[in-house]
């Protein structure tokens, strides 16, 4: 917890330097009639030891991914982080949210975030990533976005197993001005490549794919790709486990002109839901469509090397009618450690944690094998079908296991079903007891 003193002479000193004589005179410009004429109704004040008590007490009601075992994942998951990253991030020198771009007293961050653009373009396979976005729904709503400046279009394919919060920002975004198509899951969990094609015309701009999608399948995006491209249209591949391109293909190598995604995985926390992450990026040809910020390298009069803000197509420094979403950059300390994580594992070492996910998982699937909802290949998530979700996640519960998501909430038609997600930091143990209680629920397949 951080302490700041605010003793009654500094808060006088602070209100004789704005020139009032008391606290109330900063309302004055509200009107008497609307202001609150009566102290708020909170409790009495604690004394430090008994504050600390109290929210430790109210921390200890949370069932979290550290006592329980965990098996929810649904574009949020629980994966190990080293130590080191807790470690450099909390130094001094970075420990600010917001993300100075002053080259003569940033080149720290300046080169964190070259270098961070760096790891994000080698990962995803492709030629230019931005210095972050703010999570990956509005990252995809960006490039969705985006894909019809370049195209002129206005039309875009989305499938049916986009996460349902990234459908809900993308329609935030472009409600009044894009006209949206879903694309139903075929029995395999995944787009049908025949029906995509029989819905793309001279209108879309973009066939949107997530890989694992929602209902954890890996799309065959390439082939999607080279439909969507034959009608001039963009692939806008999107991911909310990007731990995945630990051991898929990138998407840059399968025909992605925009690869927007979630970077939760890549050493943040969970943290009940952020700050999170947004990974953009593209193609050379469309970086200067694109939102957000770039960081390059270059050198000096002195020939030394150098880190400057080399492209930001915001109204601020363009042209209002050339510029592109005024969205900046996501928190500096979550690019920087995604960029700390990524540089700890190494390529070797983010694939050995991408393949526990997929043999743990696989695991799991194979032992369930009867309840599987869809056919198609899985990283660490997948659909199971049970009678009723949450009657068995209150029994897994109560045997210490936080269960898996029901789709209901989301797909009406698919109340009996669970979207399962199994991490590196399930155990075999864990996996076994959250299979026993499934096989001895009540529910009945």
């Amino acid at each position: 917890m951080r302490y700041i003193s605010l003793t009654p002479q500094e808060r006088q000193h602070m209100l004789q330097a704005i020139g009032v004589e008391k606290t109330e005179d900063l309302f004055e410009s509200i009107p008497v009639g609307v202001r609150l004429g009566r102290p708020l109704d909170l409790p009495e004040p604690l004394s430090e030891s008994s504050l600390l008590a109290d929210f430790k007490s109210m921390a200890r009601r949370n069932a979290c991914a550290e006592d329980f075992g965990y098996f929810l994942g649904a574009g949020a998951y629980h994966h190990f982080i080293p130590s080191v990253i807790d470690t450099l991030v909390s130094r001094s020198e970075y420990f600010t949210a917001y993300t100075p771009y002053q080259p003569e007293v940033s080149q720290g961050t300046l080169q964190a975030i070259f270098e961070y653009q760096t790891l994000i373009a080698q990962l995803t396979g492709m030629e230019v990533a931005n210095a972050s976005l703010y999570d990956g729904a509005s990252a995809l709503a960006e490039a969705v976005m985006m894909a019809s400046r370049v195209t002129r279009r206005t039309r875009i394919l989305v499938p049916e197993a986009l996460h349902p919060n990234y459908r809900k920002v993308l329609g935030t975004y472009t409600g009044n001005h894009l006209s949206v198509t879903t694309v139903p899951a075929n029995s395999a969990g995944s787009m049908d490549p025949e029906t995509v094609d029989a819905l793309l015309d001279d209108r879309t701009a973009a066939v949107v794919v997530q890989s694992p999608n929602f209902f954890g399948v890996v799309e065959e995006m390439e082939e999607l790709g080279r439909l969507a491209h034959r009608r001039r249209a963009l692939l806008v591949a999107v991911t909310t486990e990007a731990l995945s391109l630990g051991v898929l293909k990138p998407p840059g190598e399968m025909g992605a002109d925009i690869v927007a995604g979630e970077g939760q995985s890549l050493g943040l926390p969970l943290s009940f839901g952020g700050p999170y992450l947004g990974l953009f990026a593209t193609r050379d040809r469309y970086k200067r469509q694109m939102p957000g910020r770039l960081v390059g390298q270059t050198v000096d009069r002195k020939d030394r090397r150098g880190f400057v803000l080399t492209l930001s197509t915001r109204e601020q420094h363009i042209r209002r009618e050339k510029a592109t979403s005024n969205i900046c950059t996501n928190q500096g300390l979550c690019a920087l450690a995604v960029s700390i994580f990524l540089s700890t594992l190494g390529k070797n070492g983010i694939r050995e944690l991408a393949e526990q996910n997929l043999k743990k998982a696989h695991y799991l699937r194979r032992r369930l094998a009867g309840r599987l909802v869809f056919s198609g290949p899985v990283f660490n998530e997948m659909v199971l079908r049970v009678d009723d979700p949450e009657s068995l996640n209150q029994e897994l519960y109560r045997e210490g296991i936080i269960g898996g998501l029901p789709l209901g909430t989301w797909f009406p038609s698919r109340r009996d079903q669970m979207l399962v997600c199994v991490t590196d930091q399930n155990t075999r143990r864990q996996i076994d007891r959250f299979i026993r209680v499934l096989q001895q629920s009540r529910v009945t397949v």
